[in-house]
């Protein structure tokens, strides 16, 4: 059988430091426990990384690259409510996934000039992506609402789904990371933020709604 290729230190590097950014903090990791994990010496990891910064840019590439992917508003059609609840579900997927950048957020944004910038870019993007579909689910009478109404709705969805895990965090920091915990953490998110457009929605987008909301609820009795 063929010999599969061992994988590049730079992509082994990566892949621990998120794992180890993710479950520990970014500001509790240093280079020197990133490279002793790995079983390679520090000049190996400067070769390279420059620093600890350089790998957090690195990453956020990855991030920037996912949420260029995945979030977007259906090309070939108007899109539905369903569309919406399938948004926030990936959006919280990559929260989760890159859970370090939310979780350390203000930390890592007044100590990195470039994620500053680069994260003003991802918000406007989300916000961006999520008044489309608003606007998309009132152009077919789904939503009802002024452009001023959609444009605080659409922000109002990121900054819940930008700040959900921290909330999820503080209510129960002990179980932070196991997967059946998040699992419903982000269940929660996904629904609490579905809610804000609740008051605007009209016609079948408001009885699928309705339908979620008791699916909801049913599973949390």
């Amino acid at each position: 059988m063929p010999v599969k290729a061992p994988r590049r230190t730079r992509d082994r590097i990566l892949e621990l430091s998120l794992r180890m950014f993710n479950e520990f903090g970014e500001p509790n990791v240093t280079t020197s426990v990133i490279a002793e994990e790995l079983a390679i010496s520090p000049g190996n990891l400067y070769y390279h990384f420059r620093n600890k910064n350089d790998i957090v840019n690195s990453i956020f590439v990855e991030f920037e690259s996912e949420i260029a992917r995945m979030l977007a508003v259906p090309a070939e059609r108007r899109p539905t409510i369903e569309d919406v609840w399938t948004y926030l579900r990936l959006m919280f997927e990559l929260v989760w996934r890159f859970r370090f950048f939310y979780r350390d957020l203000n930390d890592l944004l007044s100590r990195n000039r470039t994620l500053e910038l680069q994260f003003k870019q991802i918000l406007a993007h989300k916000i961006k992506v999520a008044q489309q579909l608003c606007e998309g689910l009132r152009s077919d009478g789904g939503m009802a609402g002024s452009d001023l109404e959609i444009t605080a709705l659409a922000t109002n969805m990121v900054v819940v789904a930008t700040y959900w895990l921290s909330y999820e965090y503080v209510r129960n920091p002990r179980n932070y990371t196991e997967a059946q915990s998040m699992t419903e953490a982000l269940t929660r998110g996904c629904y609490q933020v579905m809610a804000l457009t609740s008051p605007y929605l009209r016609g079948d987008a408001r009885d699928l709604f309705d339908r979620l909301a008791r699916d909801y609820v049913d599973r949390q009795a």
